[in-house]
Protein backbone atom coordinates (compact mmCIF):
# COMPACT_ATOMS: atom_id res chain seq x y z
CA UNK A 1 0.00 0.00 0.00
CA UNK A 2 1.29 2.97 -1.14
CA UNK A 3 1.42 6.29 0.89
CA UNK A 4 2.62 8.87 -1.37
CA UNK A 5 -0.07 11.21 -2.75
CA UNK A 6 1.63 12.70 -6.28
CA UNK A 7 0.58 16.24 -7.82
CA UNK A 8 1.26 17.29 -11.43
CA UNK A 9 0.47 20.81 -12.40
CA UNK A 10 2.64 21.63 -15.48
CA UNK A 11 2.72 20.35 -19.06
CA UNK A 12 4.68 16.98 -19.00
CA UNK A 13 4.49 13.64 -20.24
CA UNK A 14 4.02 10.61 -17.73
CA UNK A 15 4.68 7.10 -18.35
CA UNK A 16 6.50 3.65 -16.63
CA UNK A 17 9.73 2.24 -16.51
CA UNK A 18 11.21 -0.29 -14.24
CA UNK A 19 8.10 0.17 -11.71
CA UNK A 20 8.96 3.71 -11.69
CA UNK A 21 5.98 6.55 -12.71
CA UNK A 22 8.36 8.86 -15.16
CA UNK A 23 7.53 12.31 -15.30
CA UNK A 24 9.36 13.86 -18.17
CA UNK A 25 8.73 17.28 -18.20
CA UNK A 26 11.85 20.02 -18.14
CA UNK A 27 13.27 17.51 -16.23
CA UNK A 28 12.90 13.90 -15.70
CA UNK A 29 11.75 12.80 -12.41
CA UNK A 30 10.98 8.82 -11.43
CA UNK A 31 9.03 7.84 -8.36
CA UNK A 32 8.36 4.01 -7.17
CA UNK A 33 4.84 2.96 -7.98
CA UNK A 34 4.73 1.16 -4.80
CA UNK A 35 4.98 4.09 -2.83
CA UNK A 36 2.52 5.64 -4.64
CA UNK A 37 -0.71 5.77 -2.71
CA UNK A 38 -3.25 8.50 -4.92
CA UNK A 39 -1.97 10.28 -8.00
CA UNK A 40 -3.70 13.50 -8.87
CA UNK A 41 -3.48 14.86 -12.67
CA UNK A 42 -4.03 18.56 -12.15
CA UNK A 43 -3.33 19.88 -15.46
CA UNK A 44 -5.36 19.26 -19.14
CA UNK A 45 -1.53 19.89 -20.65
CA UNK A 46 -0.35 16.47 -18.93
CA UNK A 47 -0.09 13.12 -21.70
CA UNK A 48 0.13 9.79 -20.88
CA UNK A 49 0.56 6.18 -21.59
CA UNK A 50 -1.66 3.74 -21.31
CA UNK A 51 1.35 1.11 -20.43
CA UNK A 52 1.58 3.85 -17.44
CA UNK A 53 -2.53 3.34 -17.09
CA UNK A 54 -2.72 -0.57 -16.93
CA UNK A 55 0.26 -0.38 -14.17
CA UNK A 56 -1.12 2.23 -11.65
CA UNK A 57 -4.79 -0.02 -12.03
CA UNK A 58 -2.65 -3.49 -11.28
CA UNK A 59 -1.19 -1.72 -7.82
CA UNK A 60 -4.49 0.03 -6.80
CA UNK A 61 -3.36 3.50 -7.25
CA UNK A 62 -6.07 5.96 -6.89
CA UNK A 63 -6.29 8.55 -10.78
CA UNK A 64 -7.86 11.11 -10.39
CA UNK A 65 -8.16 13.95 -13.25
CA UNK A 66 -8.97 17.18 -12.93
CA UNK A 67 -10.51 20.00 -15.50
CA UNK A 68 -9.01 23.30 -16.93
CA UNK A 69 -10.03 25.22 -13.27
CA UNK A 70 -7.93 22.27 -11.73
CA UNK A 71 -10.98 20.45 -10.16
CA UNK A 72 -11.37 16.92 -9.87
CA UNK A 73 -13.33 15.54 -12.91
CA UNK A 74 -12.86 11.85 -12.76
CA UNK A 75 -11.27 8.95 -11.62
CA UNK A 76 -9.64 6.10 -12.98
CA UNK A 77 -11.47 2.17 -11.66
CA UNK A 78 -11.06 -0.80 -12.31
CA UNK A 79 -14.07 -3.02 -14.16
CA UNK A 80 -13.23 -5.51 -10.87
CA UNK A 81 -12.18 -5.55 -7.75
CA UNK A 82 -12.48 -9.07 -6.17
CA UNK A 83 -12.38 -12.21 -8.18
CA UNK A 84 -16.04 -13.17 -7.65
CA UNK A 85 -17.50 -10.20 -8.39
CA UNK A 86 -21.12 -11.03 -9.72
CA UNK A 87 -21.55 -13.27 -6.24
CA UNK A 88 -20.47 -9.57 -4.70
CA UNK A 89 -23.03 -7.63 -6.61
CA UNK A 90 -25.84 -10.14 -6.08
CA UNK A 91 -24.94 -10.37 -2.61
CA UNK A 92 -25.20 -6.64 -2.24
CA UNK A 93 -28.69 -6.01 -4.19
CA UNK A 94 -30.21 -8.41 -1.33
CA UNK A 95 -29.03 -6.46 1.99
CA UNK A 96 -31.67 -6.03 4.11
CA UNK A 97 -33.71 -2.75 4.69
CA UNK A 98 -33.93 -2.97 8.14
CA UNK A 99 -30.18 -3.33 8.74
CA UNK A 100 -29.48 -0.64 5.95
CA UNK A 101 -31.76 2.00 8.09
CA UNK A 102 -30.15 0.78 11.46
CA UNK A 103 -26.53 1.78 9.99
CA UNK A 104 -27.55 4.75 8.19
CA UNK A 105 -28.67 5.91 11.99
CA UNK A 106 -25.38 4.88 13.01
CA UNK A 107 -24.05 7.04 9.98
CA UNK A 108 -25.95 9.65 11.06
CA UNK A 109 -25.34 9.92 14.54
CA UNK A 110 -21.62 9.94 13.76
CA UNK A 111 -21.71 12.86 11.20
CA UNK A 112 -23.99 15.54 13.26
CA UNK A 113 -21.49 14.48 16.21
CA UNK A 114 -18.21 15.07 14.04
CA UNK A 115 -19.77 18.04 13.29
CA UNK A 116 -20.80 19.06 16.83
CA UNK A 117 -17.35 18.78 17.94
CA UNK A 118 -15.82 21.06 15.39
CA UNK A 119 -18.39 23.70 15.93
CA UNK A 120 -17.19 23.43 19.40
CA UNK A 121 -13.54 23.92 19.24
CA UNK A 122 -14.82 27.20 16.95
CA UNK A 123 -16.81 28.45 20.04
CA UNK A 124 -20.40 27.92 18.87
CA UNK A 125 -21.47 26.50 22.06
CA UNK A 126 -25.24 26.88 21.57
CA UNK A 127 -25.49 25.16 18.22
CA UNK A 128 -23.21 22.64 19.58
CA UNK A 129 -26.18 21.60 22.20
CA UNK A 130 -28.48 21.41 19.39
CA UNK A 131 -26.70 19.33 17.26
CA UNK A 132 -25.44 16.80 20.54
CA UNK A 133 -30.10 17.15 21.09
CA UNK A 134 -30.48 15.81 17.13
CA UNK A 135 -27.97 13.31 17.19
CA UNK A 136 -29.56 11.57 20.25
CA UNK A 137 -33.25 11.86 18.29
CA UNK A 138 -31.78 10.24 14.95
CA UNK A 139 -34.42 7.35 14.38
CA UNK A 140 -33.91 4.22 12.59
CA UNK A 141 -33.55 5.18 8.27
CA UNK A 142 -33.27 8.96 9.95
CA UNK A 143 -36.99 8.64 9.27
CA UNK A 144 -37.17 12.35 11.17
CA UNK A 145 -34.74 13.88 9.02
CA UNK A 146 -31.97 14.56 11.99
CA UNK A 147 -29.57 15.12 9.52
CA UNK A 148 -30.80 17.85 7.18
CA UNK A 149 -31.68 20.10 10.55
CA UNK A 150 -28.30 19.35 11.81
CA UNK A 151 -26.79 20.42 8.03
CA UNK A 152 -28.68 24.05 8.04
CA UNK A 153 -27.30 24.78 11.56
CA UNK A 154 -24.04 23.60 10.90
CA UNK A 155 -23.37 25.35 7.45
CA UNK A 156 -24.64 28.38 8.84
CA UNK A 157 -22.03 28.49 11.57
CA UNK A 158 -18.87 27.38 9.44
CA UNK A 159 -19.48 29.24 6.06
CA UNK A 160 -19.12 33.31 5.47
CA UNK A 161 -22.36 35.22 6.11
CA UNK A 162 -24.01 35.63 3.14
CA UNK A 163 -22.78 31.96 2.40
CA UNK A 164 -24.48 28.54 1.45
CA UNK A 165 -23.28 25.45 -0.45
CA UNK A 166 -25.01 26.14 -3.86
CA UNK A 167 -22.33 29.75 -3.83
CA UNK A 168 -19.03 29.88 -4.62
CA UNK A 169 -16.25 31.70 -2.83
CA UNK A 170 -12.98 30.20 -1.68
CA UNK A 171 -14.00 27.94 1.34
CA UNK A 172 -16.66 26.15 -0.82
CA UNK A 173 -14.29 25.71 -3.66
CA UNK A 174 -11.69 23.68 -0.82
CA UNK A 175 -14.76 21.89 0.26
CA UNK A 176 -16.05 20.31 -3.00
CA UNK A 177 -12.35 19.54 -3.73
CA UNK A 178 -11.34 18.12 -0.57
CA UNK A 179 -14.66 16.17 -0.64
CA UNK A 180 -13.91 15.07 -4.20
CA UNK A 181 -10.58 13.83 -2.69
CA UNK A 182 -12.39 11.31 -0.02
CA UNK A 183 -14.80 10.30 -1.93
CA UNK A 184 -12.36 8.88 -4.52
CA UNK A 185 -10.83 7.01 -1.40
CA UNK A 186 -14.12 5.47 -0.67
CA UNK A 187 -14.42 5.00 -4.07
CA UNK A 188 -11.12 2.71 -4.13
CA UNK A 189 -12.08 1.09 -1.56
CA UNK A 190 -16.04 -0.57 -2.65
CA UNK A 191 -14.36 -1.27 -5.71
CA UNK A 192 -11.72 -3.00 -4.32
CA UNK A 193 -14.69 -5.25 -2.21
CA UNK A 194 -15.90 -5.98 -5.34
CA UNK A 195 -19.09 -3.62 -4.99
CA UNK A 196 -20.84 -1.60 -6.85
CA UNK A 197 -20.45 1.96 -5.88
CA UNK A 198 -23.82 2.76 -7.61
CA UNK A 199 -26.09 0.86 -5.37
CA UNK A 200 -25.99 2.92 -2.10
CA UNK A 201 -27.45 2.25 1.40
CA UNK A 202 -29.44 5.33 1.94
CA UNK A 203 -28.43 7.61 -1.33
CA UNK A 204 -30.57 6.54 -4.55
CA UNK A 205 -29.78 9.30 -7.16
CA UNK A 206 -30.01 7.29 -10.55
CA UNK A 207 -27.82 10.00 -12.18
CA UNK A 208 -25.28 9.15 -9.07
CA UNK A 209 -22.34 7.11 -10.17
CA UNK A 210 -21.13 7.25 -5.85
CA UNK A 211 -24.16 6.67 -4.36
CA UNK A 212 -22.90 3.95 -1.81
CA UNK A 213 -19.40 5.92 -1.38
CA UNK A 214 -21.88 9.06 -0.27
CA UNK A 215 -23.25 7.07 2.15
CA UNK A 216 -20.08 5.96 3.78
CA UNK A 217 -18.24 9.18 3.53
CA UNK A 218 -20.79 11.13 5.53
CA UNK A 219 -18.79 10.86 8.95
CA UNK A 220 -15.74 11.84 7.14
CA UNK A 221 -16.70 14.92 5.84
CA UNK A 222 -15.88 17.07 8.93
CA UNK A 223 -11.76 16.30 8.70
CA UNK A 224 -12.50 18.25 4.99
CA UNK A 225 -14.45 20.90 6.71
CA UNK A 226 -12.23 21.69 9.27
CA UNK A 227 -9.42 21.83 6.87
CA UNK A 228 -10.58 24.26 4.48
CA UNK A 229 -11.34 26.18 7.56
CA UNK A 230 -7.29 26.78 8.08
CA UNK A 231 -7.21 27.70 4.77
CA UNK A 232 -6.79 30.93 3.39
CA UNK A 233 -7.31 31.92 -0.35
CA UNK A 234 -3.56 33.78 -0.26
CA UNK A 235 -1.89 30.08 0.32
CA UNK A 236 -0.71 29.45 -2.71
CA UNK A 237 -1.11 25.58 -2.94
CA UNK A 238 -4.16 24.82 -1.08
CA UNK A 239 -5.24 21.48 -3.45
CA UNK A 240 -2.21 20.15 -2.10
CA UNK A 241 -3.10 20.78 1.49
CA UNK A 242 -6.10 19.41 0.71
CA UNK A 243 -5.54 16.21 -1.21
CA UNK A 244 -3.23 15.67 2.04
CA UNK A 245 -5.94 14.68 4.40
CA UNK A 246 -5.71 11.57 3.57
CA UNK A 247 -2.31 11.52 5.38
CA UNK A 248 -3.87 12.38 8.37
CA UNK A 249 -2.96 10.91 11.64
CA UNK A 250 -5.64 8.54 13.00
CA UNK A 251 -6.01 6.43 15.82
CA UNK A 252 -8.38 3.23 15.17
CA UNK A 253 -9.72 0.46 17.31
CA UNK A 254 -6.66 1.98 19.61
CA UNK A 255 -4.40 1.63 17.01
CA UNK A 256 -2.35 4.60 15.17
CA UNK A 257 -2.74 4.83 11.03
CA UNK A 258 -3.74 7.02 8.59
CA UNK A 259 -7.30 8.44 7.16
CA UNK A 260 -6.71 6.72 4.31
CA UNK A 261 -6.31 3.43 5.89
CA UNK A 262 -8.86 4.41 8.36
CA UNK A 263 -11.31 4.55 5.33
CA UNK A 264 -10.18 0.76 4.36
CA UNK A 265 -10.95 -0.57 7.96
CA UNK A 266 -14.09 1.48 8.02
CA UNK A 267 -16.33 0.21 4.65
CA UNK A 268 -14.91 -3.37 5.44
CA UNK A 269 -16.48 -2.91 8.79
CA UNK A 270 -19.68 -1.64 7.52
CA UNK A 271 -19.78 -4.81 4.71
CA UNK A 272 -19.17 -7.08 7.96
CA UNK A 273 -22.20 -5.02 9.70
CA UNK A 274 -24.03 -6.18 6.64
CA UNK A 275 -23.51 -9.68 5.86
CA UNK A 276 -24.10 -10.31 9.49
CA UNK A 277 -27.04 -8.49 10.24
CA UNK A 278 -25.35 -6.75 13.57
CA UNK A 279 -24.80 -2.86 13.08
CA UNK A 280 -22.64 -2.87 16.70
CA UNK A 281 -19.58 -4.40 13.90
CA UNK A 282 -19.82 -0.48 12.35
CA UNK A 283 -16.39 0.93 13.25
CA UNK A 284 -15.09 4.52 13.15
CA UNK A 285 -11.93 6.61 13.95
CA UNK A 286 -11.69 7.33 17.53
CA UNK A 287 -9.48 10.52 16.94
CA UNK A 288 -8.03 12.63 13.98
CA UNK A 289 -4.78 14.81 14.38
CA UNK A 290 -5.01 17.38 11.66
CA UNK A 291 -1.30 17.09 10.72
CA UNK A 292 0.76 14.25 8.65
CA UNK A 293 2.45 12.92 10.95
CA UNK A 294 1.02 9.78 13.36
Amino acid sequence: MGFRIVVVNSRCKLETRLNYLVVRGESEKKIYIHEINTLIVQSTAVSLTAALLSVLIENRVKVIFCDEKCSPQAELMPYRGAHNSVKRYKWQFSWKDETKDEIWQTIVRKKIGSQADLLERLGFQNETQMLRRYREEVQKGDASNREGHAAKVYFHCILPEGTSRRNGGFINACLNYGYAVLLSAFNREIAAAGLLTQLGIRHDNEFNAFNLSCDLIEPFRAVVDETALSLCEEEGDFKRRMANILNYGVVMEGKKTTLDLAIRSHVRSVMCALEEDDVSLVSYPEKIMFEDEL
